[in-house]
């Protein structure tokens, strides 16, 4: 079996083959997680010496640490379910400006709850974005993926395996019949589930009131086969086949 290697989503070439094809491509919705809890990831993928993107949320010191490695890519995960709760704020377009102010220089994008469309894309293209990820394809549809160029000319980038569609049961993680099935292979965590090792919705919820405290939720960390475990599975298997 070839080597998988992992890569980031904006070296992605639809048109190229060779930078996508047979990959690996590890995302992060960060998702505002707390510091230490995003730190414990990013120590986890680091200790593989893997490349991998990170949407960012919200301002915190990690994300300096994030863009100083040259394995790890930056991008934004802008929040737009307020507009579609009639809950006001800011518009999409206020939204992208203060994350790419953050990020500095961000290329990739993948909107909290893949919120899309139009407007969406066309704000983005207007900041600097060049790839979304914000179609969602899950690995058991069967089709063949392939990132292709859309019409406001981001690069779109669909994705085919989640950790909290797996954790319910919606999608297997059988890494190996991922990579053999499919040519485009973009897998998307979440911190906040890799420190909990989450293996249901139900501790997700039940933990909601410490997911700002780390010295408290690691007591109800999943011990057996969870998030955590599938993240390792991944990297553990990546870098031995």
């Amino acid at each position: 079996m070839k080597m998988m290697k992992f890569d980031k989503i904006c070296s992605i070439q639809a048109s190229k083959r060779s930078t996508w094809e047979g990959k690996f491509f590890l995302t992060f919705d960060i998702d505002w997680a707390h510091d230490q809890i995003l730190t414990d990831t990013i120590d986890l993928v680091q200790s593989f010496n893997v490349s991998a993107t990170w949407f960012a949320t919200h301002a915190t010191p990690v994300l300096e640490s994030i863009r100083r490695s040259e394995a790890f890519e930056l991008g934004i995960h802008p929040n737009f379910n307020p507009l579609l709760l009639g809950k006001g704020g800011e518009s999409c377009a206020d939204n992208i400006k203060e994350l790419q102010g953050l990020v500095l220089g961000a290329k990739s994008c993948r909107s909290h709850s893949v919120v899309d469309g139009g407007v969406i894309r066309s704000a983005l293209r207007a900041e600097g974005i060049t790839h979304d990820s914000n179609l969602n394809i899950p690995e058991g549809a069967g089709i063949a993926l392939h990132p292709f160029v859309g019409s406001c000319g981001l690069t779109r980038v669909p994705y085919c395996w989640a950790d909290e569609h797996a954790f319910t049961g919606r999608q297997s993680d059988d890494f190996l019949g991922i990579e053999r099935r499919i040519g485009l292979v973009v897998l998307d965590f979440h911190p906040i589930h890799v420190f909990l090792n989450t293996e249901s919705s139900d501790r997700y919820e039940r933990t909601r009131h410490l997911h700002q405290n780390p010295k408290e939720l690691i007591k109800h960390r999943f011990e057996g086969y969870g998030t955590r475990s599938r993240l390792m599975k991944l990297l553990e298997f990546a870098n031995n086949t």
